[in-house]
């Protein structure tokens, strides 16, 4: 298989700078918060304020707007020099999240607002210090916990996890459905790497648990931020030693090889629907397929 990196993945696509060498610069934080040019995102429950019209913006405040107390993190700067931030407060403005706006919103905004979301669920499941239990404060610009019984720093959690496409020797893409999912809802399979594991061999896991079926040769193919709430999707295409299907009836509840044309066909007819376009799985599908697949075989 070619070596392929998958091209614009909907919450990849930003090139905020971080500067991540400046969250422990108080002074310049603070003299950066008090800029008249900085501009704040409100976050909330994995939603973000936005501007809908010919193209969907961030709403964003001024740091004055922002009441005294609410914790604020340090996002980086946009491609235009101006300073960000997000402020962990309810959002007053038309709400939404990722999986509705991510693939709308220009590249400096996507990458703003995956990172606020990620950054205020992390705050919002970890409060508290993991070795004694402690209420902790936020520190370096809201990118770390730090207990204040013993100084301890607790970071942001991010759980990789592989997505893959997997090929059999006549070039067909195997799919599965999750019990949860409507009865046409078709992906990819995946799953998280466990401790001690690499990503390669929880590609080879995951497919074996799920589906019954071996792989051995893979491809990485890229990877995408999914704050949901808070993974790194590493995607890969893999093909199959094997064909004989087995779901695990539990996480995964139908699996089917498709060729190209019962593709087209099975979607036509609406007895399958695709992953939409935030989802790295609709590029793992894309990059098989050849082409990009028509909005109406695509599901919310």
């Amino acid at each position: 298989m070619p070596d392929i990196v998958l091209p614009n993945l909907a919450l990849a696509r930003g090139q905020v700078d971080r500067q991540a060498e400046r969250r422990t610069n108080e002074a310049w934080i603070q003299q950066t918060w008090e800029s008249s040019s900085t501009l704040v995102l409100p976050v909330s429950g994995g939603q973000v304020p936005v501007e809908m019209g010919d193209q969907v913006r961030l709403h964003s405040i001024a740091p004055a707007e922002v009441p005294q107390g609410t914790e604020r993190m340090f996002l980086g700067s946009d491609s235009d020099g101006r300073s960000w931030f997000a402020a962990r407060m309810p959002v007053t403005a038309s709400a939404a999240g990722l999986r509705e706006i991510g693939a709308q919103l220009s590249a400096d905004e996507v990458a703003l607002a995956t990172t606020a979301i990620a950054l205020d669920n992390w705050h919002a499941t970890h409060p508290r210090c993991a070795r004694c239990g402690a209420l902790t404060v936020l520190a370096s610009a809201g990118w770390v916990r730090r207990c204040p019984e013993h100084g301890s720093e607790h970071y942001p959690r991010t759980d990789p996890a592989v997505i893959v496409v997997v090929l059999d020797a006549d070039d067909r893409c195997l799919l599965g459905r999750q019990a949860r999912w409507q009865p046409t809802w078709f992906s990819t399979l995946a799953g998280f790497v466990e401790s001690g594991e690499s990503a390669e061999a929880a590609v080879r896991r995951e497919v074996w648990e799920e589906a019954g079926v071996r792989v051995g040769e893979m491809t990485y193919l890229g990877s995408q931020p999914w704050p949901f709430p808070c993974s790194l999707m590493l995607g890969y295409h893999a093909r199959a030693t094997s064909t004989s299907i087995r779901v695990d009836g539990e996480e995964i509840v139908e699996a089917r090889w498709f060729s190209r044309a019962e593709l087209v066909a099975a979607c036509e007819s609406g007895e399958v629907a695709l992953p939409p376009a935030v989802s790295i799985a609709r590029w793992l599908i894309e990059v098989w397929f050849g082409e990009p697949l028509p909005g109406d075989w695509i599901r919310p």
